[in-house]
This record gives structure tokens, sequence and C-alpha cells, in this order.
């Protein structure tokens, strides 16, 4: 018989009382830790790398498809609940990338660039409170005198012989007037809407100043997550995007001034009207592409046929000559060396933006299908040709 102190009765791992040894008592944690300390170097503390899992595995497909779906519809939820918030980020980002070709002029005259935006958004600043300065008192005059002039709007819309008559008649004018005003509620949310738009407003304007100050910071950082051997590519594509945004911006700014002045000078050369009121809208709306100047066009019009049937179509004959001269003369000279963007993509990318985002989606939809035809032409179509 074996005594108890053979090799064979510890031969599996067991003391003379049927114990496991202090290695198998310490446990797995304690065994990996032994295993860390050996893999531990001064070349590697941390040690090397393990296997990759498998990713072929079913359960790592079906968490990975399932993570993407849930992923997916959380950016979907985000981006729907921040979506005021991202329109003002984009539009924001948008004015910046457009007034960056005069910020980077000012800085080649040796100009910091702290200083050559400043020198930018205070010439901004100034031209505006001027135009408003100046501005403001025949708007107040003309204002007064419009709310003077309506007791006999009304009297002439009662009237079936006249115009307006006639025109109230078929659009019944006069009772969605009466009924504006005299709904609380209607005032309320008109006022509510008034201070949300100035909100708004002011938020765009601290953005835009932030954007265009650290432009250059946000544009290293975004070509910082394309690949380095794509990123000198997408530096040349991405610079000449934000070529044509600038372009078109100060291009569109530059043609709504020049429709507004010369609406101006139209309208008091023939004693329109509420003049001064006319030639902003005018200048406002035709910011808008393709639809803008079409709008404001039928506002003057409309406005000039108080004056007399002749006045009213000299002045839609005035529309049509400078929408003319505006389509074939000015927006190529001003806007088409920087945007070159077919007419029927041009009306397209109006109606799509418009129906997406209202007003800011027809104002930024001729350079954004600038872009995604600069892109189609040097990534898209050269791939289909080589496939």
């Amino acid at each position: 018989m074996m005594s108890a102190s053979s090799p064979d009765s510890t031969a599996h791992g067991h003391d003379l009382v049927g114990q496991p040894h202090d290695e198998e008592r310490a446990g797995p944690v304690a065994r990996a830790e032994a295993e860390a300390a050996q893999i531990s170097g001064s070349d590697q503390p941390l040690g090397e790398i393990g296997e990759r899992f498998d990713r072929k595995s079913p359960f790592l497909i079906g968490m990975a498809a399932a993570a993407g779906v849930a992923v997916t519809y959380g950016l979907v939820l985000v981006v729907v609940g921040l979506r005021e918030v991202l329109v003002l980020i984009g539009l924001a980002l948008f004015i910046a990338i457009g007034l960056e070709p005069l910020v980077s002029w000012l800085a080649t005259r040796r100009l910091p660039r702290w200083l050559a935006v400043t020198a930018v958004f205070v010439a901004a600043f100034g031209a505006v409170v001027g135009f408003l300065t100046a501005a403001i008192p025949v708007v107040v005059a003309q204002a007064t005198q419009l709310v003077a002039k309506l007791p006999g709007y009304l009297r002439q819309a009662q009237d079936h012989n006249s115009w307006l008559g006639q025109l109230n008649d078929r659009l019944h004018l006069q009772q969605a007037i009466e009924n504006s005003v005299s709904d609380g509620a209607g005032l309320l949310n008109a006022g509510v809407a008034v201070f949300g738009a100035l909100t708004n407003l002011g938020i765009l304007m601290v953005l835009t100043v932030y954007f265009v100050a650290a432009l250059p910071r946000i544009r290293a950082a975004l070509y910082r997550l394309v690949p380095h051997s794509r990123r000198p590519r997408a530096i040349l594509i991405g610079d000449e995007i934000c070529v044509k945004v600038g372009g078109y911006v100060l291009g569109n700014l530059a043609i709504s001034v020049i429709a507004g002045v010369l609406t101006l000078v139209w309208l008091l050369i023939f004693g329109v009207p509420y003049a001064v009121l006319l030639a902003i809208a005018v200048a406002v709306l035709d910011l808008i592409p393709v639809i803008g100047s079409v709008i404001g066009g039928v506002l003057v019009s409309l406005v000039a046929l108080t004056v007399s049937v002749p006045v009213c179509l000299a002045t839609i004959g005035f529309v049509l000559l400078y929408r003319f001269a505006e389509d074939y003369l000015l927006v190529p000279k001003i806007i088409g060396g920087a945007v070159k963007v077919p007419a029927l993509v041009t009306v397209v990318a109006v109606l799509l933006g418009g129906a997406l985002l209202g007003v800011v989606g027809a104002l930024i939809a001729i350079p954004v299908a600038a872009a995604a035809l600069l892109l189609a032409e040097e990534v898209l179509y050269p791939r289909l040709d080589r496939a």
C-alpha cells in the first residue's frame, strides 16, 4: 500500500487532505496577473496587442447590424430635434465662407486676421446702421401714410366697380385682413414670430463672427478627417467649393443692392407711393434665386397700379427688362465666373431647397448644386468611366 507522502498522492495537484495547490487556490485573476507581469517589458510595458476577434462571427455581425440601426435612428432623432439650430449653424457657416474672400484679401494686405475680421464686420455694421438711420424716418412716414389711406382702400374694396373691389371679390382680401386683426391669438403669434426671428438673427450674427474668425482652424480640422493619401486632392476640391460659395454670396448681395437701387430710382421718378419700402422689399426678395425677383416685381407692379394703369404697365416693362438684364448681364458677369450651374439645375435646386428648408434652402440651393456638380465631375464621373 502506497504511503500518503508518495509522489502519486500529489500527481493530480492535491495535498495530503485533498486540497488544491496554491496556484489553483489563487484563481484565474491571480494567474492572469502573474502572466501580465511576465509579458510586461521595457519596450512594451503594456504588452503586445492581442489577436483580433473573429469579425465573421454571426454574433458580432448581428450586434454590429443592430448597433448600426440604433445609432442611425438616434442620429435621425437628434437631427430632427435640433433642426432649427442646425439650420442656423449651417447658414452662419455658409455666410462665413462667403465673407472669407474679403477677409483673405484684407489679410494679404499685411493685416492680422483678427484685424481683417474686425474691419469687415465694422464696415458691415456701419453700413447697416447708416442705411437704417437714413431709411427708418422715410419708412415710418410712408407707413403712416399707408395707415391714413387704409379707409380709402377699404371703401374702394367695397366698390365692386373698382379694380380693388373686383380683386377683393375674388380673393376676399378684406375678410382675411379683418379676421387677422380681430383674432388676438393671431396677433400674439405674429409677435412671437417676430421675436423669434430677431432672436435667431442675433444668434446668426454671433455664430457668423465666430465662424469667420475660426475658419482656418475649422478648415484644417475638417481636412484632417480625410485619409492622408487623399488629403491633397480633398484640399483642392474643398477650396474650390469654398471659392464658389464665396463668389456666390458676395455676387448675390451686390446684385440685390443693384436691384433695390434701380427700383427706388424708378419708383421715385414715376411718383409711386412707398418707394423706399418697396425698394427694400425688392432688394431682400432678390436674394432668393429665380422666384424672389418675380415676387418683388409683382408687388411693385400692384402698388404702381394705384397711380395709374400706364404707370403700372411701364413698371411691368421695367421689371421684365431688369429681369432680362440681371439674368443675361449681371449674373454672368458677377456670379457666373464662380458658379457655373445650368439653368435647369438651378430651377430644380431652388425648388428642392425651398421645399426642404424654406427660404434658407432656396438661398443656399445654387452653391450646393455647384458643389455637387464639381464633386460629380471630379470624383463620380472618372470612377464610372474607369469601371
